[in-house]
């Protein structure tokens, strides 16, 4: 799970500055590592992740804690997304959106011939989606009704009303 966190951090970074996705192979080339005293005797036991020649040490991201990584993501961007409306920013949800609905369509063709816990995170995914979705909607079809320093506090009571229906807290 320390890895899924990883990617989570890593991506949430990526996206904030480019507005795209890191890719697994983006990840794992951040995870080599040197050492200095690599002439030195090593006392560690051999490993299929170092090179002792080299004194280099790689670390792998699975595909599956690439995907469940990037699916905790999505919880993030949603946060990202509710917070910059209530900063005035209503350029970010619409970006947000558009990502989360690609990553979304991009888990739905993986269903249900992932791991288990892909498929437990799609639904959370999905949760996110609509709540990002529904701000949109609001600040399409509300926003100029609503005054800027008013948007937070209508779009957190909604989200606790959306919470409150399908039993999260």
């Amino acid at each position: 799970s320390g890895l899924q966190e990883y990617v989570e951090a890593v991506s949430f970074q990526h996206f904030i500055r480019t507005r795209s996705l890191i890719s697994m192979e983006e990840i794992n080339k951040q995870l080599v590592f040197t050492t200095e005293d690599s002439g030195k005797e090593n006392k560690t036991p051999s490993s299929d992740a170092h090179d002792k020649e080299s004194g280099t040490w790689r670390l792998r991201i699975t595909p599956v804690d690439y995907l469940l990584g990037v699916a905790d993501l999505t919880g993030e961007l949603m946060r990202m997304c509710i917070n910059s409306v209530g900063n005035g920013d209503i350029d970010t949800p619409f970006e947000v959106s558009q990502f989360l609905r690609q990553v979304y369509d991009g888990f739905s063709f993986i269903g249900n011939t992932g791991p288990y816990e892909v498929s437990k995170k799609l639904y959370t995914l999905k949760q996110s989606l609509a709540k990002v979705e529904n701000a949109c909607y609001a600040l399409k079809v509300r926003g100029s009704e609503i005054p800027k320093h008013m948007l937070a506090d209508v779009f957190s009571v909604k989200t606790e009303m959306i919470d409150q229906e399908e039993g999260i807290s």
